[in-house]
């Protein structure tokens, strides 16, 4: 997940599943420059954290001191309640700016060395889920370039502090506390089912984890054992990893073989732009009523049988770039709420996938 976006795998309700979590995760390590100040506050001596902690024990049925314990042991990060505010009017959206901090050579390597490296589990990926390889490379590039960048906030901190205080400026401040506060219930549901320990995982600011930056209820839901040991380990595990960001999108709607989106060509003058934005990402036109609005699809969207969607992503000063959206550029947009991230994993996944067919000259064997 990106600043100022939530991801939709971060939206979810929640519920607990009795799949197995490997140990990796309870042993996380801490890198360096950890995330967490050790002289923060922590929740023990926060009265409401307190309260939170024993209704959840009785609700649940779990052991109080252990519950308060817990929760009473994450600490207040003062750096991560502004990182969930709005960007103001400065924050000018800027596809052309967005595209380059992902779409660029150190990203696409990566991911080449990524894909040759678990060729046959993204394979065997595409062949049950029907999701392209270049969609999850993309996720896994975007999110985290690879495994290099999990974050290092330690998961219980970022979700306590979310659930505990939380930006009251916030427009949606309630039930983004409550969302997280969920959350939190969700970690330690994780704990006492697969006996990790709860203060041992790091992450995202906002408590995501993992290659695929998963919250603990998109763990809980969606994670699934790749390869067949019967774990899930969503850190150290490239195969775990790659079917559950597979697994994701064929529970939010991706449809095999359909392509995520079509090129256009509108003259925003003789476009009636506020009916077609006015749904948003979310498809709502037929291609025939698209082009009846003046948008010219290419061939292949012409002949499209399903819904579309206008997608504009404004490039600051320059005029806005516009793409038709299909349901399934729709279902990437359920991992992260931005056509500006939808489309930057598709096109990180396509460069991918091209510098990968590009031929290469042999090597010469030693003799």
């Amino acid at each position: 997940m990106h600043p100022r976006f939530f991801a939709p795998h971060c939206l979810l309700l929640l519920t607990l599943s009795s799949w197995p979590i490997s140990s990796t995760l309870a042993q996380a390590p801490a890198r360096a420059g950890s995330a967490t100040a050790p002289d923060s506050p922590r929740y023990a001596q926060r009265h409401e954290a307190m309260q939170f902690a024993q209704a959840l024990a009785e609700r649940r049925q779990w052991d109080a001191d252990w519950v308060r314990h817990t929760i009473g042991q994450a600490r207040f990060l003062s750096r991560i309640p502004p990182l969930m505010l709005p960007s103001g009017p400065s924050g000018e959206k800027n596809w052309q700016a967005y595209r380059r901090r992902f779409v660029e050579p150190v990203r696409i390597r990566a991911g080449v060395r990524f894909w040759q490296q678990h060729r046959a589990s993204l394979a065997q990926a595409e062949r049950r889920y029907g999701v392209p390889a270049d969609i999850i490379v993309g996720i896994m590039g975007v999110e985290t370039l690879y495994g290099r960048q999990m974050g290092n906030f330690r998961v219980i901190d970022a979700l306590a502090t979310l659930a505990f205080d939380f930006p009251a400026a916030h427009p949606r401040a309630a039930a983004r506390q409550a969302y997280f506060q969920g959350e939190l219930e969700q970690l330690l549901a994780l704990s006492q089912q697969n006996g990790i320990d709860p203060l041992q995982p790091r992450g995202s600011y906002a408590g995501a984890m993992g290659l695929g930056q998963f919250m603990p209820s998109s763990w809980v839901r969606y994670a699934v054992d790749g390869d067949g040991d019967g774990q899930i380990d969503l850190f150290g595990n490239a195969q775990d990893a790659i079917h559950s960001v597979a697994n994701y999108f064929i529970a939010h709607g991706w449809q095999p073989g359909l392509p995520t989106h079509y090129p256009l060509q509108l003259d925003p003058a003789g476009v009636d732009l506020s009916t077609l934005l006015a749904p948003d990402i979310r498809p709502s036109f037929s291609a025939h009523e698209l082009a009846e609005h003046g948008v010219q699809l290419d061939p292949a969207g012409q002949n499209h049988n399903g819904l579309l969607a206008l997608i504009e992503l404004k490039n600051g000063p320059q005029p806005p770039s516009y793409v038709a959206g299909t349901d399934n550029f729709y279902a990437v947009t359920r991992y992260n709420w931005s056509s500006y991230y939808a489309l930057a994993v598709i096109e990180l996944g396509q460069a991918v996938r091209k510098e990968m067919q590009q031929p290469r000259p042999l090597t010469r064997l030693p003799r």
